[in-house]
């Protein structure tokens, strides 16, 4: 049996990007799909005294509508800066922040070298992972040459991985051919996001939506106990 996951990849994502990433057997990342502007690709939270703050990597749109999120280029290095200090401002005061500090700082400083949004957010991915000690297979779509659109897209590329099982968070049920995919032998399973457990968070209310660097700064090498598998 082999289980799987495709998703776009996000700027510092939430737990629940790495909980799927770690409930599967390979996790793959569909960057070859047009860029959407406002959305988790480029940009996430932190927690701050004065509420939520949105990190945003700024990148190049004009005139450029129908890019890939593979294709879509940074406006320049100086938001890794901006965001390090923003990072530090707000977590410098949390339990492990100190542990953690020179592996997201050193982080920050391979990204503003970077040009390509996707090897920016795959470079985060990667660090949370080893992180986390999470060691599932990361691979790209293109590599599975998928076909079609939408739910076909996606069979396509469980199809070619070898895939017995597809692991999808709630909002694929919206698109998914479930007939298609039983035919094909392909179980559909659905994360469940809800009933995750609180930790010391700073600055109430607490949020569950912020940026997964909440969570590690906060909890440090307990962070798995505040996470799920699906």
């Amino acid at each position: 049996m082999k289980l799987i996951a495709i998703q776009q990849s996000n700027y510092i994502p939430w737990k629940g990007y790495f909980d799927i990433i770690r409930s599967v057997d390979e996790f793959i990342i569909y960057d070859d799909v047009q860029y959407t502007r406002r959305d988790w690709r480029n940009r996430n939270r932190i927690k701050t005294p004065a509420g939520l703050l949105w990190l945003t990597i700024p990148v190049k749109v004009k005139g450029r509508y129908h890019q890939l999120i593979r294709e879509t280029e940074t406006a320049g290095g100086s938001w890794a800066e901006k965001h390090w200090k923003a990072i530090c401002i707000n977590y410098s005061g949390t339990p492990f922040f100190d542990e953690y500090k020179s592996l997201f700082e050193e982080s920050y400083r391979k990204a503003s070298e970077l040009q390509m949004l996707s090897e920016i957010n795959l470079l985060f991915i990667n660090l949370v992972n080893s992180i986390l000690g999470i060691n599932t297979r990361i691979s790209f779509a293109e590599s599975y040459n998928p076909s079609g659109v939408k739910s076909d897209r996606i069979l396509s590329i469980c199809r070619n991985a070898g895939a017995n099982e597809y692991l999808t968070g709630p909002s694929g049920l919206s698109y998914l051919d479930s007939e298609k995919f039983a035919a094909e032998g392909i179980k559909i399973t659905t994360a469940d996001y809800s009933g995750y457990p609180e930790y010391n968070q700073p600055w109430p209310p607490f949020s569950h939506y912020v940026s997964i660097i909440d969570l590690i700064f906060c909890e440090g090498g307990e962070s798995l106990k505040y996470m799920k598998k699906f």
